[in-house]
């Protein structure tokens, strides 16, 4: 076994799921708010569009290493597909919906006047909203053993 191979299954056994999601998730969440805010800001995409899109591909790149690294499931992808699209799907519009809501009230309010732009503050807010959600989805509905 190679020495990069122990390291991780070393460091898989000390660490608990949550802290492997997170990991996977720093993964996924580069590939996926690079290119959400690239499209946003550079292509001028509109919102909804660039984090569905940012989100589809952090999303593919999330269910390959959390079934293998974070959760270790054997559960074929048939059963968890289904699942797997349903907790990201409702995590998405359920996190960016209330995260596009707070950051257009927060941008009314005096002391936000020109601190971020409100659609960025979004992204940023409903990234952390989808982390949470998301994290108890897989792992009590689509990876539980």
């Amino acid at each position: 076994m190679s020495h990069l191979a122990l390291m991780l299954e070393s460091f898989q056994k000390r660490t608990n799921p949550f802290i492997r999601f997170l990991f996977v998730g720093l993964v996924n969440t580069a590939a996926g708010l690079s290119i959400t805010f690239f499209l946003l800001n550079l292509i001028g995409w509109p919102y909804w569009v660039s984090t569905f899109i940012g989100n589809s591909i952090g999303a593919i790149v999330s269910y390959f290493l959390n079934r293998t690294f974070t959760f270790h499931s054997s559960v074929d992808v048939k059963n968890a597909g289904p699942r797997f699209i349903s907790v990201i799907l409702h995590c998405y519009v359920g996190s960016y919906y209330a995260s596009a809501f707070i950051a257009s009230w927060l941008q009314q309010q005096p002391f936000m006047d020109g601190l971020i732009l409100r659609d960025n503050f979004a992204v940023l807010l409903g990234a952390a909203l989808y982390t949470v959600t998301n994290y108890f989805g897989q792992k009590h509905f689509v990876f539980r053993k």
